[in-house]
C-alpha cells in the first residue's frame, strides 16, 4: 500500500495540524510501502506570501516531521517544488476536471472571500494541484483532517473521469481521517476548527509553544453550561479537551469521561494543558535542537525528491501516453 500526503509550510504548526495530520504521518511510516511525505510549498504561492519566508517556512516544517517522528530514511520526504511532475500532471488534469467543481470547493469560497474575481487563478487550482499531487505517485491512502474530505472526494472523481476517458491509469484513492481528534477546535471558539490564519491566538496551541503557555491557554479555554464531563452536541469546548486528552492517552472519549467524573472544569482544563505540554515536550525539544540545521534540512529534502521523482516519472509518462501528449513511447 502507498499512503502520500502534503502538508502547508504556511505559519507555526498547531495542535490541530499535529493531531489531525502529523501523527497518522509518523504511523504510517510502519504500514506503508512507501509512505510519501510533501511539503507543499508550490500551494503556499497561491495567497499572499514572502518569498524568503516560505523558504524558511519549509524548512521548518521538514524539521518538525522529523522531530515527531517521520524518518528520512524510512519514508519519501521532500519539497513539493523540488518534483516538477506535479505541475504537469496537474494541467494535464485540469482536462479532466470542471471549472463548476472548482468554483463550488469550500476551501476556495471561503479563501477568496467577496473578493472571488480577483483570487489568483492558483486558488481556484489549488484542488487540482492535491489531485496531481496524489495520483502521481499511485497512492491508496491520504491520511488528512476532517477539513480536507471535500479535497479528497475531487481527487476520487478527477481519478474516475481520467480512467473513463483514457483508460485505466490511475488509482482511485482513500482518505484516512482519524475518528478522534479529526478537528480539533479552537479553545477560545470551539464552534470553530483549530486554525493557523482563522481563529483566536488564545485559542491556538502551538506545537513548539512554551509548556506554561499551553497550560495557561488550556485554563482559558471556553466551558460550557453546566459542570459534566462528557462528549455532547451542547458542550463544544468540553468535547473538544475531552477528544485532544483521548489522543494524548491513546484512548477513547469515553474513558476520559469516567477518569474525570465528578472533576470541575477548572481542574479538567488544568490536567488537559499538563497532559498536552508533556506530550509535546519531546517533539519541541528535537525541533529546537534540528530547526536551524540548513545544511541537513536541503540535503535529506533531496534525497527525498530524487525519491519522488522516480516513483512519479513513470506514472507521468503512462499519462502522457494515456492522452496522446509528446511522441509514442517506444517499448522499453
Amino acid at each position: 500500500m502507498v499512503i502520500f500526503s502534503g502538508i502547508q509550510p504556511t505559519g507555526r504548526k498547531h495542535l490541530g495540524n499535529y493531531i489531525g495530520a502529523i501523527l497518522n504521518y509518523v504511523k504510517g511510516q510502519d504500514k506503508a510501502d512507501p509512505a510519501i511525505y510533501c511539503i507543499v510549498d508550490l500551494h503556499g504561492t497561491t495567497v499572499q506570501y514572502d518569498p524568503a519566508e516560505l523558504r524558511q517556512r519549509t524548512r521548518e516544517t521538514a524539521a518538525l516531521l522529523v522531530a515527531a517522528g517521520l524518518d528520512p530514511e524510512r519514508c519519501v520526504l521532500f519539497r513539493q517544488g523540488d518534483v516538477q511532475e506535479h505541475s504537469e500532471l496537474c494541467w494535464l488534469l485540469s482536462s479532466v476536471t470542471s471549472v463548476g467543481q472548482l468554483n463550488r470547493m469550500h476551501q476556495f469560497r471561503d479563501k477568496a472571500g467577496a473578493a472571488r474575481e480577483r483570487a489568483s487563478a492558483g486558488l481556484l487550482f489549488y484542488p487540482v494541484l492535491m489531485a496531481a499531487d496524489v495520483l502521481a505517485y499511485r497512492a491508496h491512502e491520504v491520511p488528512v483532517g476532517e477539513d480536507q474530505r471535500e479535497h479528497i472526494e475531487l481527487m476520487r472523481d478527477v481519478a474516475e473521469a481520467f480512467n473513463k476517458r483514457f483508460g485505466e491509469t490511475l488509482v482511485v484513492p482513500e482518505g484516512n481521517i482519524p475518528t478522534v481528534g479529526a478537528r480539533v477546535r479552537d479553545l477560545k471558539e470551539p464552534e470553530k476548527k483549530m486554525s493557523t490564519t482563522g481563529g483566536t491566538d488564545k485559542g491556538r496551541v502551538y506545537v513548539d509553544e512554551d509548556p506554561a503557555s499551553i497550560v495557561k491557554k488550556f485554563r482559558g479555554a471556553t466551558a460550557d453550561s453546566g459542570r459534566e464531563i462528557i462528549v455532547a452536541d451542547d458542550k463544544p469546548g468540553i468535547s473538544n479537551l475531552i477528544e485532544i486528552l483521548a489522543v494524548v492517552r491513546d484512548t477513547t472519549p469515553g474513558e476520559i469521561e469516567k477518569a474525570f467524573e465528578g472533576s470541575g472544569y477548572g481542574d479538567f482544563k488544568t490536567a488537559v494543558g499538563e497532559e498536552v505540554a508533556a506530550w509535546l515536550t519531546p517533539t519541541r525539544e528535537r525541533f529546537n535542537e534540528i530547526k536551524d540545521d540548513t545544511t541537513e534540512i536541503e540535503r535529506f529534502l533531496q534525497v527525498g525528491a530524487e525519491k519522488a521523482r522516480a516513483i512519479a516519472a513513470p506514472v507521468l509518462a503512462d499519462v502522457r501516453e494515456a492522452m496522446g501528449v509528446g511522441p509514442v513511447r517506444t517499448p522499453a
